[in-house]
C-alpha cells in the first residue's frame, strides 16, 4: 500500500470521529502519532547500537509497549491512557536538553499537542494503519519523506484556509537524532 493510501485511510477514519474537526486537527493528530512511532523506531536502533542505553522517556510510553499490538488497548481504555497518562507524563517529563536531549524533544513535541479523537475504537484503527509502516526497516525509511510531503501538501491546504503551523528547526532535530525532512 502506498504511503498516500495509508494517509488517506487514516484521514478517512478520523473524519468519522466527532472530536476531529477539519484538516488542521487531523494533521495535529497524525503528527503526534507519527512522532511516537518514528521516535520508538529510533529508540530500537539506539538500544541495539549503544551499550547501557537508557530510554529518554519511560518505557511504557514507547510505541511498542502500548500501540504496536493490533489487538491491544482500545476504546475508552485507550482514550484514558492517551489523555490522562501518556499526554500528561510526556508534557511534564523532566528532560533537560543537556542531559536528555531526546527526552527534551519528546517533551517539546507534546508541549502543545492534543488528542482530538473522542472515539477510542477509531483511534485504535488509526494506530493500526500506522503500524503498516515499519520505520525500523531501512527499505521503508524513504516513506518518511513521502509522509512529510503529504503532510506539507495538507498544511498548504490548511494555510489557504487561514491556518498556519511552525515546523521544528532542523538544528534541534539533528542534535537530537531526529529524522530530517528533505
Amino acid at each position: 500500500m502506498s504511503i498516500s493510501s495509508v494517509i488517506k485511510s487514516i484521514q478517512d477514519i478520523m473524519r468519522k470521529d466527532a472530536g476531529v474537526d477539519g484538516d488542521a486537527q487531523r494533521l495535529g493528530q497524525m503528527s503526534w502519532l507519527l512522532f511516537l512511532k518514528v521516535f520508538d523506531a529510533q529508540e530500537e536502533e539506539l538500544e541495539l547500537e549503544l551499550d547501557d542505553y537508557k530510554f529518554p522517556i519511560p518505557e511504557q510510553y514507547l510505541w511498542r509497549n502500548w500501540a504496536q499490538d493490533a489487538e491491544g488497548i482500545t476504546g475508552e481504555a485507550l482514550l484514558e491512557f492517551v489523555n490522562d497518562d501518556l499526554f500528561y507524563k510526556l508534557k511534564n517529563l523532566t528532560a533537560p536538553v543537556d542531559l536528555n536531549p531526546r527526552g527534551f524533544v519528546a517533551k517539546e513535541a507534546f508541549s502543545d499537542a492534543f488528542n482530538y479523537m473522542k472515539n477510542g475504537t477509531l483511534l485504535r484503527q488509526v494506530i493500526n494503519k500506522l503500524n503498516e509502516i515499519d520505520f525500523t526497516d531501512s527499505s521503508e525509511r524513504h516513506l518518511f519523506g513521502d509522509i512529510y510531503e503529504q503532510i506539507l501538501k495538507d498544511l498548504q491546504s490548511a494555510g489557504n484556509a487561514g491556518e498556519f503551523y511552525i515546523m521544528p528547526s532542523t538544528s534541534l532535530q539533528s542534535k537530537c537524532h531526529l529524522p530530517l525532512a528533505a
